[in-house]
């Protein structure tokens, strides 16, 4: 019986077969951990009330230090990148970082029920690709349009995934406004206009990269793109994100 077993290199492919979202689960549980990891360090209790606490002025988007009450001082495009010289890492940071306990659950619910749905159906790499590019997208939106804020969060990614969803939807000829995945969209952009201290620009920006990336990766075959065009299209839109942050601040 130990003779006739599978060698490790063919176990562990099927163990990932039998795994379609894996990545969604890294995600997730990356956050989580990060969520409750910053907590132990900056404090348990004002982490998961929602409080702005030091872990925020160091990793958020938007730069700063913190005062006796929670407001930042010394805050702006001259302090949102360079408060302590180039941080451009608060660009991935802050995609990581939540405010509150309600803030990080919504988010990953929905990241658990678009990765199931997403990652099974554009594969892993390209799965990831498209994350990666929503969140930096994301970044840039808020840096352009709330330089004062101080954005945490994983909501440009999870829009630009479900502005993915919303395309590869119409690629295949559905509504998607008529689904599920259309109306949370709906919503949740109205939430983000109606809802105080929400990052307009950050929602607005993970689901336009999102969108752009899904409307060639998603493409079907007769719409004529090149096959190079699809692991090339999350790259180029990570890219102009950076460009525009850069601009942005500078």
């Amino acid at each position: 019986m130990k003779a006739a077993r599978p060698d490790i290199k063919t176990r562990a492919r099927y163990w990932q077969a039998g795994k379609p979202a894996i990545v969604t689960t890294t995600l997730i549980g990356i956050n989580i951990a990060v969520f409750i990891g910053l907590g132990l360090l900056y404090g348990l209790g004002d982490m998961f009330a929602g409080s702005r606490t030091e872990a925020h002025a160091r990793f958020a988007l938007l730069g700063g230090t913190l005062d006796g009450s929670g407001g930042l001082i010394g805050t702006g495009n001259g302090d949102a990148i360079l408060s302590s010289g180039n941080e451009w890492y608060r660009l991935i940071t802050s995609g990581f970082l939540h405010y509150g306990i309600i803030h990080i659950a919504f988010n990953m619910y929905i990241l658990f029920m678009l990765g199931n749905m997403l990652e099974p159906q554009l594969g892993r790499i390209k799965f990831l690709a498209v994350y990666f590019a929503s969140m930096l997208g994301g970044s840039a939106g808020a840096i352009m349009l709330q330089p004062n804020g101080l954005a945490a969060g994983a909501s440009g990614a999870v829009f630009g995934l479900l502005g993915a969803a919303a395309v590869g939807m119409w690629h295949q000829g559905i509504n998607p406004f008529s689904t599920g995945v259309g109306r949370l969209l709906l919503i949740n952009l109205a939430f983000t206009f109606l809802w105080p201290n929400i990052s307009i620009g950050g929602h607005l920006g993970g689901v336009l990269a999102g969108s752009v990336c899904a409307f060639v990766i998603m493409a079907p075959a007769y719409k004529g793109f090149p096959r190079w065009a699809a692991p090339v299209t999350p790259a180029v839109v990570a890219v102009v994100a950076l460009v525009a942050s850069f601009v942005a601040v500078r």
